[in-house]
């Protein structure tokens, strides 16, 4: 599912990630962990392919990263992104929002995604009229929208409630159940109870 070897990156002459070799399969809960300044958004920067690794070789679905002709392509139907801030686009409603998002043959299973995660209430709403957790799950349908085999998330509950939290982990974890692959990078220890496997950053490297 995701093969990394001899990952390093270099911001300027700092070195930030050290000959990082990765493993991921299909269907794991991978919970990245490290302090700040670990390297952990960095490494899941590259591995989501935000970020060309200063040195090293990505494979995505048995796929070389380097040779993928539109990674913008590759991205829509592979990749799911989930950010601590949601970037909402506070012009469109929850439902714009998704839909712009949306493959074309997916945007019919909007309505019942919102209906999943207990905001389709919300659809013809603005971001700035809604509470940050449920921006944080307007997030989670549009990274979910076009059923991605991966999907990626950096501190994803880092400002919500610890209410809003766990439901947000359950989500993602009923996502894992139905096939996807989920990689999170975190400083909350409670990912731990959700994960198939723990990757501890420590300084560049693997604990």
């Amino acid at each position: 599912m995701i093969k990394a070897s001899n990952i390093s990156h270099f911001y300027g002459k700092e070195q930030v990630l050290f000959d990082l070799d990765i493993n991921i399969k299909k269907g794991e809960f991978v919970f990245l962990s490290g302090e700040s300044g670990s390297g952990k958004s960095t490494l899941l920067s590259i591995l989501s392919t935000l970020l060309k690794p200063s040195n090293g070789d990505l494979r995505i679905n048995g796929k070389n990263i380097k040779e993928l002709k539109s990674l913008d392509s590759f991205r829509q139907d592979n990749i799911g992104f989930v950010f601590q801030f949601h970037y909402l686009i506070n012009y469109l409603n929850v439902y714009e929002n998704i839909e712009l998002a949306a493959k074309k043959d997916k945007k019919k299973n909007i309505q019942a995604l919102l209906k999943e995660l207990r905001i389709e209430d919300l659809s013809s709403r603005y971001p700035n009229e809604i509470s940050g957790g449920q921006r944080q799950r307007v997030a989670l349908a549009r990274a979910l929208i076009n059923e991605p085999s991966i999907i990626f998330a950096d501190e994803p509950t880092g400002s919500l409630d610890s209410v809003n939290t766990k439901l947000v982990y359950e989500i993602l974890a009923q996502s894992v159940k139905k096939g996807c692959t989920l990689i999170i990078a975190s400083h909350d220890m409670q990912v731990q109870n959700y994960a198939t496997q723990t990757l501890q950053m420590l300084d560049g490297k693997l604990q």
